[in-house]
């Protein structure tokens, strides 16, 4: 399996992607194909000595920064022979030369460069970004987290059929529970988008529960949650904020007296335990799903071992079959003659 590394996504590279190379090449017993300025990253590598033997370099004198947008993005993505990390280290997998690229760089260069350089399933009128959230029991794949703020119904409808396919093949839940969020649990709640989604689900075929409010996901009561990628961005952002805020109180409520820190010492391990289930770098890299290949965009904060748990992510991706996958569920629930003559594959 060659999984694609890129090596100037995080916020603070080439450091963190240097490490986590040199440790997913060593953990998964496989070549890491790293992608950035040659010099650079060989000079780094040679502190690892026989550890980074298995770290093959690609060479990209060129990187999308976060300050990349409109034009001068379109054009770092879209170019032939474009010398950026990114747009080289796709073009790997475009060519067959590589299984999965992964990076934790911008969100919107990722899904540029992907979308120009791979094109989306044929069917997909646009990929998602993909989320596990860390629910009651388990993870809850949620998607769009922001890939499209402004959505149709019938993208919602595929962003259904495609999370519900990644919730079987990466999570193995055999029939996933389908939610659509809304302000709501009744069937007519929810804005225009939720209230003309809601039908295309319930005829869907797939195992849709209706509407989830937030309270639905984190207890765990759906596997895979839909929004427009506006709302679902916000969701993860809280989420996240709230996360962060609440270890925080109790780190200080614990530390308070003498009396609180012999408690806190007792519950350490809970409070372990906790803090990695709220910390996104358990994950390490969310899918776009919709793309015809295997994408993967992690936190710009993502630390080595961040980045090495979304190479573990993307291995299993490819272990799973889960391009083949996405292929076959779209062409079986949505490519009938009438609504293909309606769909732009945007190729």
């Amino acid at each position: 399996m060659r999984i694609v590394l890129d090596a100037m996504g995080s916020d603070t590279s080439p450091e963190p992607e240097i490490q986590a190379a040199v440790e997913a090449a060593e953990l998964f017993r496989e070549e890491i194909l790293f992608v950035g300025p040659e010099d650079q990253l060989r000079a780094r590598l040679k502190a690892f000595g026989k550890a980074a033997e298995r770290v093959r370099i690609i060479h990209a004198p060129d990187t999308i920064t976060m300050e990349d947008k409109g034009v001068k993005l379109a054009l770092k993505a879209k170019r032939p022979g474009a010398k950026n990390s990114m747009a080289i280290g796709i073009d790997l997998v475009k060519n067959g030369d590589a299984d999965a690229f992964v990076t934790a760089g911008n969100t919107g260069g990722a899904l540029a460069t992907a979308f120009y350089r791979l094109g989306t399933i044929r069917g997909v009128e646009r990929p998602a970004l993909s989320g596990l959230f860390p629910v009651k029991n388990g993870y809850c794949v949620v998607l769009d987290i922001g890939a499209n703020p402004d959505c149709k119904p019938e993208y919602l409808y595929q962003f259904a059929v495609m999370g519900s396919v990644y919730a079987q093949k990466v999570l193995s839940i055999e029939s996933p529970r389908v939610g659509l969020l809304s302000n709501g649990e009744e069937a007519g709640k929810g804005n225009q988008l939720v209230k003309d989604t809601y039908p295309l689900l319930e005829a869907s075929g797939l195992n849709f529960i209706g509407n989830v409010e937030g309270k639905e996901l984190f207890a765990g009561e759906a596997d895979v949650v839909v929004t427009d990628g506006f709302t679902g961005n916000v969701l993860l952002k809280s989420s996240e904020a709230v996360s962060r805020f609440l270890v925080e109180v109790l780190r200080q409520e614990l530390m308070g007296s003498l009396r609180t820190k012999a408690g806190a010492l007792l519950a350490k391990p809970a409070f372990a335990s906790l803090r990695r289930m709220m910390d996104p770098g358990e994950v390490g890299a969310a899918p776009l799903l919709g793309i015809d290949g295997l994408v993967f965009v992690g936190h710009g904060r993502s630390d080595a071992r961040a980045l090495v748990n979304g190479v573990g992510v993307a291995r299993q991706a490819v272990e799973a079959n889960l391009l083949e996958a996405l292929r076959g569920a779209i062409q079986t629930r949505l490519e009938d003659e009438e609504y293909m003559e309606e769909t732009t594959t945007w190729k």
